[in-house]
């Protein structure tokens, strides 16, 4: 996708099923809903999708680990949603994607994604317990504003990949739009470090 982004290897809900005890298995959660508003009535909203602010700082999906000893992926989500999404429960129809995460750590990451109506999106929003965000799926004028300055920020994990990969399948933004911010956040973090460093002249 990017070399700001590492690739993950995509496998099949059946190939993470059979992986053995050596892996863990992370499932997140997607919420998104349709919004034909518009930013100071002339940047089209599009779509509404919700991340969290988690409990380290870092920018990610509702969901969390599932012991899958004890919990099938779906009713290990929704326990997790639970503690703090409230009354929400995903199922398999919801499940999107899985991704291999290789490191000191194995871990099979799963994304489910959920198409809510904005009214559905805002109650959830108002009985989340970490704070909620919407993430901006626009570019202002400056080509920085918006989209590409969201992606600037600090993500755990797979959070960053799985958002893009999320994106592009679900046909929320264009392929080249996504390569557009990813492009200029890069390079934004770029400058903002070339600023700490010490002149080498």
């Amino acid at each position: 996708m990017s070399a700001a982004v590492p690739e993950l290897k995509q496998i099949s809900r059946v190939e993470a099923m059979r992986l053995g005890p050596g892996w863990s298995h992370s499932c997140h959660a997607m919420l998104y809903a349709a919004n034909p508003g518009q930013l100071f009535g002339r940047i089209p909203m599009r779509f509404s999708v919700l991340m969290q602010m988690r409990f380290d700082g870092l920018l990610g999906f509702p969901g969390g680990f599932v012991d899958r000893r004890f919990w099938s992926l779906e009713d290990g989500l929704n326990r997790v949603l639970g503690l703090g999404l409230g009354c929400l429960r995903l199922t398999e129809a919801d499940y999107l994607s899985s991704h291999l995460t290789e490191g000191p750590h194995r871990v099979v990451a799963h994304l489910y994604a959920r198409q809510l109506t904005l009214e559905q999106l805002h109650a959830v929003e108002i009985s989340a317990v970490l704070g909620l965000v919407r993430v901006p799926l626009y570019t202002q004028k400056d080509r920085v504003g918006g989209f590409p300055n969201f992606l600037s920020n600090a993500f755990t994990s797979t959070a960053k990949y799985q958002l893009l990969f999320a994106l592009k399948v679900l046909n929320m933004m264009p392929e080249e739009k996504l390569a557009e911010a990813l492009a200029a956040a890069t390079e934004k973090q770029k400058k903002a470090l070339e600023k700490l460093l010490p002149s080498s002249s």
